[in-house]
């Protein structure tokens, strides 16, 4: 039977958990004392920089067992068809559409979720902390004693075709189809798999993904705040001769080796953690009148630019609805837009 998993239901709030393994063992009454309480090690990971503003900052309190900085140098490995260089196909302004990634055959070749990671588009540079890349992923097997982060950018992670068991150095997650996740810069994960898997990644260089201003259409619509799920804590105790961490760093991949699972947080508290969204949940808004509304309408998550109501990225759905109009036809219409990031 698998195991039923525990989260904590809220967007960006201030959260706190510890394993249940080891009671006690968050700190009480301060971030960094002279010693933790069962003799772990106190680690900050900051979201934003230290001086942002209180409604923007974010940052996580880690307590693990083992330091991770404690590892072997990072040395550059095969990034495969990853990549952030824009440059390496001609620019083409025509309407295009792919056919789906091929996955490889359970049993023909292993292939990882990191192995399998292949870039299909994207725009500016995370050298720059600016813009975003789509990704797609295809693997059939779990990766074993392996992790993954990005130092490039915030992941957000859309299952097309399997489930997706993730460990996160804050707790495990289970993430299905009609589900999406997020993970962001910096954080280590990684990814099992129960057979062949594909889906989307969305990776934004600036910023983090908030929820969207409702504006005229109030507090009530859309993602609710509550239906967004973020893992308790939870650590491992195996030992492990050898650990492989895997770090994408401005569009190339560098390995490093450890002697300790980097999932060996015990406790935790704050509002820099992944998190999982149903996306039936969502709230449809949509038009009863004579005409068609925005598709910003149907908007999930945004990444924001410093450009006033100008996104880097928007995650959209169309998901089931009534779409009932008069003297207008009932698909979209056709859309040219040119922005900048």
């Amino acid at each position: 039977m698998a195991q039923e998993l525990k989260y904590m239901s809220g967007f960006g709030n201030e959260f706190a958990s510890e394993d249940p393994r080891c009671p006690n063992s968050l700190p009480k009454g301060q971030n960094n004392p002279q010693k933790c309480p069962c003799g772990l090690y106190a680690e900050v990971i900051s979201g934003t920089a230290f001086t942002a503003p209180r409604n923007s900052n974010q940052r996580t309190w880690l307590y693990r067992i083992r330091p991770s900085a404690v590892h072997h140098p990072f040395e550059k490995i095969d990034r495969g068809l990853l990549t952030n260089n824009w440059d390496e196909i001609d620019p083409n302004p025509n309407q295009m559409r792919w056919k789906p990634f091929d996955i490889p055959k359970v049993g023909e070749s292993k292939k990882d979720f990191v192995q399998g990671i292949s870039t299909l588009c994207g725009a500016g540079d995370p050298r720059a902390r600016h813009g975003a890349a789509i990704h797609i992923y295809t693997c059939n097997t779990s990766m074993e004693n392996k992790c993954f982060y990005s130092s490039d950018g915030d992941l957000l992670i859309v299952p097309e075709k399997g489930t997706l068991s993730i460990t996160t150095e804050m707790g495990k997650m289970t993430v299905e189809n009609n589900e999406i996740c997020v993970i962001q810069q910096g954080i280590r994960f990684s990814v099992s798999v129960d057979g062949e898997s594909r889906g989307y990644i969305l990776e934004v260089y600036d910023g983090h993904f908030t929820l969207p201003d409702p504006g005229p259409i109030g507090p009530n619509g859309l993602a609710y705040p509550r239906d967004f799920l973020t893992p308790v804590a939870w650590y491992d105790e195996k030992d492990v001769k050898e650990f492989t961490v895997v770090s994408k760093y401005q569009g190339h991949l560098f390995a490093a080796v450890q002697d300790h699972t980097v999932f060996d947080v015990v406790a935790w508290h704050g509002n820099y953690a992944p998190y999982k969204y149903n996306l039936s949940n969502f709230m449809v808004i949509n038009a009863v009148a004579f005409d068609h509304a925005d598709p910003s309408i149907f908007t999930v998550l945004t990444c924001q630019s410093q450009k006033p109501g100008t996104a880097i990225a928007d995650f959209v759905i169309f998901p089931p609805r009534w779409s009932v109009q008069e003297h207008t036809f009932r698909p979209p219409y056709y859309h040219r837009m040119y922005t900048d990031l």
